[in-house]
């Protein structure tokens, strides 16, 4: 067992020396070692990045444990032909349904109504073409976790009155009311004066989509402006252990309301946070299956030029290798002798490679402001692959120092 540790200490010993005996050509050997791990790195933070981007976006848009019933709703996306059965089979979400699953759902913590439409905004000389007026329960600020930054959200009893309120997203109010307080102000929607109540934090865009140009008023405001079309019912669960329960008995009262037998398909859509989540993994897995392979493409190249320059270095220590052999070292200690040194000299690449992956994600985060996490996977795939390859690159180079002739090694130095 001594013997055993002796060796492969003084095994990584010389090693060791040997790589740092040519620092420069070891390090020209490895550019291609560190490039691709620091490809594979950086394209897995990129990856993982875009996931926790796209989640954080649909949690702010949608809020925690959110589900939404439509009359045409998937959290994926519909071929023409599921669209157009959906279209001839689908009801139209009315009032009563609204109320109804509101009444029934025992395990729901809110149960609101929301209803999109789109106007151009126009006051006292200023326009804001294309705005998102959405009409809103009072409780939809909790079941959509919305921060609202100045005044308040709408109440239960603006809801009830159809009252003429309104709570403006920030590009709306700095486009209209950019030098002072909103709050108390009007706007104008269609024509009719709805009052400012409040202003919702900044939340910024997804993929191209501002969610700042929205506004909000009482759903039965907007009812009476637009008309009845397009309402959709929005239910939060109490926590994520019950969260699919809680769906089942939202969908279960919605198919009792509109008198569903148990073999008959939903006449509603159903979309939930979770599932949308589960997508959105199942989308950057597909592009991590695509592009990392290829990224590791580099680091069969740099592979390939480690065995190249193992083949030199067996050439220019022949005379070491036959006097190994002669005093006594075995065929099979020499080729684990030329592993261990083309294993190191890739792991230390993976570590260099490491190392500028780190520095290249921290220089997009500072100056794009894009999120890229390097996750723990990624790291020990780029090692483990990078070190592999590093010992297959080494084993034919090692396989012909370990069947050098001793005397003829040793005549051949000389």
């Amino acid at each position: 067992m001594r013997a055993f540790f002796s060796f492969y200490t003084d095994a990584l010993r010389i090693a060791t020396q040997s790589i740092f005996a040519h620092k420069l050509r070891a390090f020209l050997t490895l550019i291609g070692i560190i490039i691709g791990v620091a490809s594979v790195v950086t394209v897995g933070a990129s990856i993982s990045g875009l996931n926790t981007y796209v989640v954080d976006k649909v949690a702010k848009v949608l809020g925690s444990n959110h589900f939404m019933m439509a009359r045409i709703a998937a959290s994926g996306h519909l071929s023409d032909e599921e669209f157009e059965r959906m279209n001839r089979r689908n009801k139209r979400i009315n009032w009563d349904d609204y109320v109804w699953v509101r009444d029934h759902c025992a395990s729901c913590a809110e149960v609101g109504a929301q209803v999109q439409g789109q106007v151009d905004l126009k006051q006292e000389g200023v326009e804001f073409p294309g705005a998102l007026v959405f009409g809103s329960s009072a409780n939809m600020v909790d079941i959509e976790d919305k921060t609202i930054a100045e005044g308040r959200f709408i109440s239960p009893d603006e809801v009830q009155r159809s009252a003429f309120v309104v709570v403006l997203g920030s590009d709306i109010k700095e486009k209209f009311f950019p030098n002072g307080d909103a709050l108390g102000k009007l706007l104008k929607v269609r024509g009719l004066p709805l009052r400012v109540v409040g202003v919702e934090e900044k939340r910024g865009s997804f993929f191209g989509d501002s969610f700042d140009r929205h506004i909000y008023i009482p759903v039965t405001t907007h009812l009476q402006i637009f008309g009845r079309n397009g309402l959709q019912i929005h239910g939060k669960g109490r926590n994520r252990e019950t969260f699919q329960a809680t769906i089942e008995e939202a969908r279960v009262a919605m198919r009792n309301k509109h008198r569903l037998n148990g073999n008959e398909e939903d006449d509603f859509g159903v979309v939930n946070v979770e599932e949308l989540n589960n997508q959105i993994d199942q989308f950057t897995g597909s592009i991590a299956a695509v592009v990392v392979p290829i990224t590791l493409i580099t680091l069969i190249v740099g592979g390939i030029v480690v065995m190249n320059i193992m083949l030199v270095s067996v050439t220019e220590r022949t005379f070491e290798v036959g006097l190994r052999k002669a005093v006594g070292a075995t065929r099979r200690q020499i080729l684990l002798q030329f592993l261990i040194e083309s294993g190191i000299l890739c792991a230390l690449g993976g570590v260099l490679g490491l190392l500028l992956s780190w520095g290249v994600t921290t220089l997009i985060t500072t100056l794009a402001s894009i999120t890229m996490t390097i996750t723990i996977g990624y790291i020990l795939l780029a090692l483990i692959v990078s070190t592999a390859i590093g010992m297959i690159a080494g084993i034919y180079p090692a396989f012909k120092a370990a069947r050098l002739d001793p005397i003829l090694a040793l005549t051949h130095a000389t």
